[in-house]
């Protein structure tokens, strides 16, 4: 399944470092609150597999925990020990034969750790339901009713850097093509990066250099392990939608902070660091995030939101506002998204041998 022409941008190949995509259509980390001990198992196979078949170029897997503490609810997958990585080899692997590259977003929920799934619910667990110690740059709760996290001390913000490492080596056991640091959504790196979550009062917090820092530590500390010829994202949420929160001008120092680090791709999504944020959602709303930072950092970015439409999707990159768009919603509806969007724009992609008595004919 690899691309044979392409009329279009979104269907032309892409490359990062010595990984071609065969397109610019990613699939976005999306949790599925289906494993146990933070396992991949079969539903993990099929979700992220259908999607592989479907077309995609890049197949990222739901936010993975570095740590059992850092998972967002005991339903996450994780990726801190051999096992896990054994079982997440043979869903690369599957992805691999079917054309697509692979990567895994590792991530940490800091202070939105302990929660139930969101059809049981949501919300913090119950010491009933296994609640967990939740942790975070300051003991601010998430919101009313969350658990109040226990402040990393300084030594204890050593030991979390060391599991985005041991993380990171155990995805290479696993096979993936490209890391994502998950600095989005509110989890824990994202906590340090905005004054909203972030009161400390030593190197960590304050300016915005420090509060940069354990972030900016965690993506030099991966790189130096990840291999030289594989790409590393991250995403990061570009705003907090709140006055006096993170915001797009931060971004874009952060995001040049982490092209120097050898960060290769800034996946820019936005919010979930405070609730009750006005989100002006809309069709495409967070691609101006991800043309800015294009433009000022001169790095690779990923437009996320609400992007649904092939004709769409291709505007965003033929424009240059990003050089791939990441699909959550619209692929669980259609996994074969992809193949149809490149008929819509008059691409020519070749469809699964299996799946070809099903290709249209002109």
């Amino acid at each position: 399944m690899t691309q044979t022409t392409a009329a279009s941008v979104l269907f032309s190949p892409l490359t990062l470092r010595e990984i071609e995509f065969r397109n610019r259509v990613f699939v976005s980390p999306m949790c599925e609150y289906s494993s146990t001990d933070g396992m991949p198992n079969d539903w993990h196979l099929v979700h992220l597999g259908s999607r592989a078949v479907g077309g995609a170029g890049l197949v990222l897997t739901e936010a993975t925990a570095v740590s059992p503490e850092g998972r967002i609810s005991p339903a996450d997958t994780g990726l801190w020990n051999g096992a896990q990585a054994a079982a997440f080899r043979r869903i690369v692997d599957f992805i691999h034969g079917q054309g697509a590259a692979a990567g895994v977003q590792l991530a940490h929920a800091g202070r939105k750790a302990s929660t139930a799934r969101p059809w049981e619910g949501g919300g913090p667990l119950t010491a009933e339901q296994g609640a967990w110690r939740t942790l975070a740059p300051s003991a601010i709760p998430f919101d009313e009713g969350y658990h109040t996290p226990h402040a990393l001390s300084v030594a204890e913000l050593d030991e979390v850097e060391a599991q985005w490492v041991a993380a990171a080596r155990l995805a290479i056991t696993a096979g993936f093509d490209v890391i994502e640091l998950h600095m989005a959504h509110g989890y824990l790196l994202h906590q340090f990066l905005s004054p909203l979550s972030n009161h400390r009062d030593d190197e960590y917090g304050g300016s915005l250099e420090n509060r940069m820092r354990f972030p900016l530590r965690v993506a030099a500390a991966v790189r130096e392990v990840w291999p030289a010829g594989r790409p590393l994202f991250v995403r990061i949420s570009a705003t907090d939608w709140t006055d006096g929160g993170w915001d797009i001008e931060q971004s874009v120092v952060l995001a040049e902070r982490l092209r120097a680090l050898g960060v290769d791709l800034i996946d820019c999504s936005t919010g979930g660091n405070v609730p009750h944020a006005k989100i002006p959602v809309g069709p495409g709303y967070q691609v101006p995030f991800a043309a800015r930072v294009r433009r000022d950092v001169k790095i690779a970015t990923a437009a996320v939101g609400l992007i649904t439409e092939a004709h769409q999707a291709e505007e965003i990159v033929a424009s240059g506002n990003a050089d791939a768009v990441i699909m959550a919603r619209e692929l669980l509806r259609d996994p074969y998204w992809p193949l149809h969007a490149a008929r819509v724009l008059g691409a020519e992609v070749r469809w699964p041998e299996q799946y070809l008595r099903a290709k249209p004919r002109e």
